[in-house]
């Protein structure tokens, strides 16, 4: 009898990209699903047909009482919709999110994977770690992991997009270097006002082109500052196919999310990461200093950022200095050997381990 699967998901993108991800490392092989809450929807596109289990954040201490009283609701939910589709697998890629379906896959027996990008473990993985058969992640050396769960750990290559390994290298036809800006679907002043001032002064130095990623409301504004100031730019928003401007890029300037750190290296773009000074645990800081170690990228600190270094480093990499051609050869070793299909054998192997 075929296994079925159900994979746990919604939020931001860096959940709901590497749950895609593992599904269609599973999808012809196993009989797989996927829930996901209704933000996690604006980043599945039409062909996931997605069970919607709408958990509430524990946020708000004023409206814990009715939040507790939806999860408890949601718990039962997801208690006959595991039963009703036979689930024997859940895989949870962490977040509040999942919290009613790992109940209820608990409480009917159901095996339960945990899959952790990021390199602290999530409060919500931590909390579950002891229902789930398997905590999936891409370093031993995972931060806030508890003693006595190495029998549960279990590492693969970061779960990239299959798209990205299909991704031809561009050919240039010109003689532009690229900067792409992935400032998230939210935006930030700091990719929204201060790095577009400092690209303003390189522009009158050597010729660069700006793909910038921004926010529906900053776009109009970053299209005209970038047309009244002579550099040509494409401004957009979430886009299904990033893969195709990551490719142009000679550099990207990117938050610290596991997921795009993992796309970029496997594009071979070197990348400055300005990591999110709010995110939870200082996860994307950690994320970032993985590259780091490893000698593959530059982290700026948001808080201390001084435009006037940034100007004179940036200048200096768009030369393509000896510091920018290391951390493109060391992006290159990373990524020896990896493949889709050596993952997917990976994944699959865990999954028949259960």
């Amino acid at each position: 009898m075929t296994k079925k699967v159900l994979i746990s998901t919604g939020g931001s993108g860096g959940h709901v990209v590497p749950a895609i991800t593992i599904y269609n490392h599973l999808k012809n092989t196993y009989e797989t699903l996927i829930s996901s809450d209704l933000r996690g929807l604006s980043y599945l596109d039409k062909n996931y047909k997605a069970f919607i289990i709408n958990t509430p954040k524990l946020n708000n201490y004023f409206l814990l009482p009715f939040s507790f009283l939806k999860i408890l609701f949601l718990t039962v939910k997801s208690f006959f919709l595991l039963k009703k589709n036979n689930i024997s697998i859940l895989i949870s890629t962490g977040g509040y999110m999942s919290l009613p379906l790992c109940l209820a896959a608990k409480i009917l027996g159901i095996n339960i994977l945990l899959i952790e990008p990021n390199m602290v473990l999530g409060r919500a993985n931590k909390f579950f770690l002891n229902f789930s058969r398997k905590l999936i992640c891409y370093s031993k050396n995972l931060i806030n992991l508890p003693s006595g769960i190495n029998h549960k750990l279990t590492t693969i290559k970061p779960l990239i997009r299959k798209e990205y390994y299909e991704t031809s290298t561009y050919q240039k036809d010109d003689n532009l270097f690229t900067i792409v800006i992935i400032g998230g679907s939210q935006g930030a002043k700091i990719f929204d006002e201060l790095l577009n001032k400092s690209f303003v002064s390189i522009a009158k130095q050597v010729s660069i082109k700006i793909f910038h990623q921004t926010s529906e409301k900053n776009i109009n504004f970053l299209k005209n500052f970038y047309f009244q100031n002579n550099i040509e730019s494409r401004v957009f928003s979430f886009d299904h196919n990033l893969n195709d401007v990551l490719k142009q890029g000679d550099l990207c300037i990117t938050r610290a999310g596991a997921s795009s750190l993992a796309e970029l290296s496997l594009l071979n773009i070197p990348f400055i990461a300005i990591p999110l000074p709010s995110s939870k645990d200082n996860h994307q800081y950690e994320n970032a200093k993985y590259y780091e170690d490893q000698n593959c990228c530059w982290i700026i600190d948001q808080k201390n950022f001084d435009d006037q270094k940034f100007e004179k480093f940036l200048l200096e990499l768009t030369n393509k200095s000896q510091d920018y051609m290391t951390k493109k050869n060391n992006l290159q070793k990373l990524n020896y050997q990896n493949t889709w299909n050596n993952v997917n054998q990976k994944i699959l192997k865990i999954i028949n381990e259960n």
